[in-house]
């Protein structure tokens, strides 16, 4: 698939199973995910990488975030399995700098762009791939398990694996038809 012919069919892929990247294919989607633009080369990103016990260990975050607010039984389970909807999991997190020329909020479109790009070089080396939020990329809790500082911001949770449907495509939308012109 050429580079267009991707970014033009683009679709998320839910349902995501065995085989995960090999070491190699999950080379190649970081690598990806750090040549996105980065005015003054900040890097604001880091890249948690979720993976047999690994999923465990964040499945028992976000349930351990659950418990902290109060969720019921079912949620609780719910959190606890929710990573191993994928044999990977990405925590892709915004780290922005201090600098006068770059501000915070560009730094976190680094890093989703950064999210962008490992999705787009998952779908390239033919994996399957989605990139989730909810409420546990904004949860405090998370953050602190994770060992994030007051600065930092999950920009997503990037799941990745073998596709185990084919997605419907997505009916195309036209670039013109939100497009103005000056």
């Amino acid at each position: 698939m050429d580079a267009i012919e991707l970014l033009l069919t683009r679709q998320s892929c839910p349902r995501l199973a065995e085989p995960g990247p090999s070491e190699a294919q999950l080379n190649t989607i970081l690598d990806a995910g750090v040549r996105v633009p980065d005015h003054a080369g900040l890097a604001p990103w880091e890249f948690i990488i979720a993976q047999g016990e690994g999923l465990k260990k964040l499945g028992q975050v976000f349930a351990d975030a659950a418990m902290s607010s109060g969720a019921d039984e079912a949620a609780l389970a719910k959190a606890l399995v929710m990573p191993q909807r994928a044999p990977l999991v990405i925590v892709v997190v915004a780290k922005p700098v201090e600098h006068a020329k770059v501000p915070e909020l560009e730094q976190h479109i680094a890093a989703g762009c950064a999210t962008m790009a490992m999705q787009q070089a998952a779908f390239a080396s033919g994996l399957g791939a989605i990139w989730r939020t909810g409420s546990y990329a904004f949860d405090r809790n998370v953050h602190q398990s994770l060992g994030l500082t007051q600065g930092d911001q999950i920009v997503g949770f990037l799941y990745v694996g073998t596709p185990v449907v084919k997605a419907p495509i997505k009916a195309a939308k036209k670039g013109g038809e939100f497009t103005r012109y000056l």
